[in-house]
């Protein structure tokens, strides 16, 4: 006799598997894992006693995978939209980066995973950027994750060109990893905040760490940095990536906007997934990420947020809808991308960028119990003819109804479940302003020109 369940039911199950949708269907859970897919008729005449949840009219999705995103950047948004992202970077992020501490680092996840519960999120695949301080930073992210029940594969975006020691960046990876071994929800993996941002010791360290543990790194966001990778080495970074042995161990490359034939083939070659983040990209006038051709070399392409000053919402349905409409207009063809492969993208093949695709980014038996509920009397939903369209191009936060995570509802009726938002937002603010003032950002001043 199994234990008893709980049954997902709705107008179409989008399983980003086989089959590829099921009408009027149900998903089945029992403790964390799904333990059936299929039609409703038949789930609950098996399962009369099993909690429902969802009703006829609803879209169900696996949970979203978000592939690259900076919880580091939670207390600084909607500022410095005149830079690209070089002069961003001097802007906004050298100047914070010494000034992070703990508590930035809990609340400041708890305020943009709220946001990202709220559009479908399950995953959250992060880099903390910040330079060492007196205490560890980073498992206040791992803290806050579990609170909010929302998964983590969680890093510490280190460089030490700002001065920072090597002793004392490893001790801020190691505890952040012994905070990840006590997670419920949350993995390591080593992350680089960018190849020139390291020096060759600590580049020595990150590439040992990651064999054990694989890396998150940026790669190919803007064409300054492969023209300095490229002069300094005789490689692009890709090339000089893989020369030195990081590709050994799995890796999320974020951006890889600038990559040409043989950075693709390298990626492919290596099972390198790839971060795309259409909104930052375009935010920071960055370029646009070539996802078919990288897609067709088999490279796994997810959709990313991105930071939440670089973005700077973290809505994953925007970036979903932004993914196709970007590659539709670079390309001037309406049939680029489709909200088909924008889907699998968000689930399936962000997953797979991840190594994760195992135990998650689909509705299958056996796999984790994540999964995204859209409100079908919503009037945005309200006829559906195409399902897939209809959560790429017309569902936004206010039609996620319900989001599961290791099956438990982490948002329920379109609101987060185990943490208070006005109470976050409260203790935001004072964080905030701390932040800003060490760092020196001004509301105006700082950031216009004199």
């Amino acid at each position: 006799m199994t234990d008893r369940g709980i049954l997902v039911r709705g107008g179409y199950v989008l399983t980003s598997s086989t089959p590829e949708m099921i009408e009027d269907g149900a998903v089945r859970i029992v403790g964390e894992l799904i333990d059936e897919v299929g039609p409703w008729a038949d789930l609950r005449t098996r399962h009369p006693d099993d909690e429902v949840h969802g009703d006829r009219h609803s879209i169900i999705t696996p949970g979203f995978v978000n592939t690259h995103g900076h919880f580091s950047e939670a207390l600084f948004t909607g500022i410095a939209e005149d830079f690209t992202l070089w002069e961003w970077i001097e802007a906004v992020i050298n100047p914070t980066a010494p000034h992070h501490d703990y508590e930035m680092a809990y609340v400041g996840t708890l305020l943009a995973g709220i946001q990202m519960l709220q559009t479908g999120i399950t995953v959250a695949s992060d880099m903390f950027v910040c330079d060492p301080a007196d205490q560890p930073v980073t498992p206040g992210i791992v803290r806050a994750l579990d609170e909010l029940g929302l998964r983590g594969v969680v890093t510490f975006g280190a460089a030490d060109r700002r001065g920072a020691p090597v002793p004392a960046i490893l001790e801020e990876h190691a505890a952040l990893l012994e905070a990840c071994e006590a997670s419920r929800l949350s993995r390591f993996r080593v992350g680089i905040a960018l190849l020139g941002a390291q020096s060759e010791e600590l580049f020595e360290h990150s590439v040992r760490l990651a064999a054990d543990h694989g890396s998150h790194i940026h790669l190919h966001e803007i064409r300054e940095e492969v023209t300095a990778v490229r002069a300094a080495t005789g490689r692009t970074p890709i090339e000089q990536c893989a020369h030195l042995g990081l590709f050994d161990g799995p890796t999320i490359a974020a951006h890889c906007v600038w990559v040409d034939e043989n950075d693709q083939d390298v990626l492919a070659e290596h099972r390198v997934g790839v971060a795309h983040n259409p909104v930052s990209n375009m935010i920071l006038a960055s370029g646009v990420c070539p996802v078919i051709g990288m897609r067709r070399r088999g490279v796994a392409v997810g959709i990313g947020v991105d930071g939440p000053a670089s973005n700077d919402r973290q809505d994953m349905l925007e970036a979903i809808k932004l993914a196709v409409l970007l590659q539709r207009v670079d390309r001037l063809q309406a049939t680029a991308l489709s909200a088909r492969d924008a889907l699998a993208m968000a689930t399936i093949d962000g997953a797979r960028s991840l190594r994760l695709d195992a135990e998650l980014g689909s509705i299958e038996a056996g796999k984790q119990a994540d999964l995204v509920v859209f409100d079908g009397a919503s009037p945005a939903l309200a006829n559906i003819h195409d399902p897939f369209q209809k959560v790429v191009y017309c569902a936004g936060p206010r039609e996620v109804s319900d989001v599961w995570v290791a099956g438990s509802r982490s948002v329920a009726n379109g609101q987060v479940t185990n943490v208070d938002p006005v109470d976050v937002v409260e203790r935001s603010r004072p964080l905030a302003r701390k932040l800003a003032r060490l760092a020196q950002l001004g509301p105006h001043s700082l950031l216009a020109p004199s």
